[in-house]
């Protein structure tokens, strides 16, 4: 089972970078993390019909389409998506790679909410964008700060681990298991 990650966040040491690494340690198969910071700015001109995609298009595009799954992990600016994760998914919309993919959406945030808007935004896209997403695989977590350890920069607190286990198996789960529609 090939997984694709897509972080939201561009910072070295970012928590949701160290949310990212934490989870693709339960993930058994392998796994590729896209380099959305590579990307174009999205504009229709340059994707039309008879256009060839830019090279780190093409890229995120046929890793998208390789993948058996994808994860996204993100941080929440001003109560929304990063604009790189945003522009990254601009560029999938019309390609058709995500339709029917096993999709979960984790956000990690300082504040008590965990991400709620950014979560909310991103699962949505994804959804019109046929993807399949796992409500079951997605998260919100809260209070991000205390639980990574500074020097592993990997998620540290164990009910936070757990959390991301139960969430990566519901993940691998959807790609296994014959596709049906998710309630939420």
């Amino acid at each position: 089972m090939r997984l694709l990650a897509l972080s939201g966040s561009l910072r070295a040491r970012s928590s949701n970078g160290a949310v990212l690494r934490s989870a693709l340690g339960f993930w058994d198969g392998p796994v590729t993390t896209a380099d959305i910071g590579a990307l174009p700015h999205f504009n229709p001109d340059l994707d039309g019909e008879d256009a060839t995609p830019p090279a780190p298009v093409a890229a995120l595009r046929g890793a998208v389409a390789a993948a058996d799954a994808l994860l996204l992990v993100s941080p929440e600016y001003a109560h929304g998506v990063p604009g790189v994760l945003k522009n990254a998914l601009d560029w999938l919309v019309s390609s058709g790679e995500c339709v029917d993919k096993p999709v979960a959406v984790l956000t990690a945030s300082p504040f008590p909410t965990g991400g709620d808007h950014a979560n909310a935004q991103l699962r949505e896209t994804l959804r019109m964008m046929t993807g399949e997403v796992v409500s079951a695989a997605c998260r919100e977590i809260p209070a991000i700060g205390p639980k990574i350890d500074a020097v592993t920069e990997r998620v540290a607190d164990e009910p936070t681990l757990a959390d991301l286990a139960t969430a990566m198996d519901h993940l691998a789960a959807a790609v296994t298991a014959p596709s049906s529609p998710d309630p939420a």
